[in-house]
């Protein structure tokens, strides 16, 4: 077999793995990382190099298994636009997390998400009660979005921060 053929191959299994792995273990918040989630990144891209390269360690090898990457990550972006069963398969979906002032405790609890964040959104959006909160989300890139009923207040969007301690305490 061509040994570029072969990482490319190679490429594209670790990728789909990877996809479904991320799929598996839920819905991560990537705009909010911590310092354990960037050693994961690290660990697992390095763990897979060699799956995708083998023994190839030249320039050429590593630019046609990045290339491959690119490539297959543009064909399935295409695909779960036109097919939506893909893309619900593939993606998460939006996580009600207050309708019409109602509080589902088992989706916060089910998420790990505390009341000190749901009352931080709130903040954010300028919403003080919950009986105010017409829905709350938790999205898919792992923001909670809050829509009020009131037209008057300014509607944000609140980007999640995960509880971690940083050396002076300061978040």
């Amino acid at each position: 077999m061509n040994p570029y053929l072969d990482i490319i191959l190679r490429s594209i299994a670790v990728y789909f793995f990877m996809v479904i792995a991320l799929r598996i273990f839920g819905k991560k918040e990537l705009s909010q990382l911590n310092t354990a989630d960037v050693i994961l990144i690290l660990l697992i891209s390095n763990s897979v190099q060699n799956a995708m390269v083998g023994s190839d360690t030249s320039l050429w090898g590593g630019l046609v298994a990045a290339g491959a990457l690119f490539l297959v990550n543009f064909i399935l972006k295409k695909l779960m636009f036109r097919y939506k069963t893909l893309s619900s398969f593939l993606q998460q979906k939006p996580e009600v997390l207050v309708h019409n002032g109602k509080i589902d405790f088992k989706t916060l609890a089910r998420l790990g998400i505390t009341s000190d964040e749901m009352l931080e959104a709130m903040h954010e959006h300028g919403v003080e009660y919950y009986k105010d909160v017409k829905y709350a989300f938790l999205e898919i890139d792992g923001n909670i979005s809050i829509i009020s009923g009131n037209e008057n207040l300014k509607q944000t969007h609140y980007k999640r921060r995960r509880n971690h301690k940083t050396l002076n305490g300061i978040d």
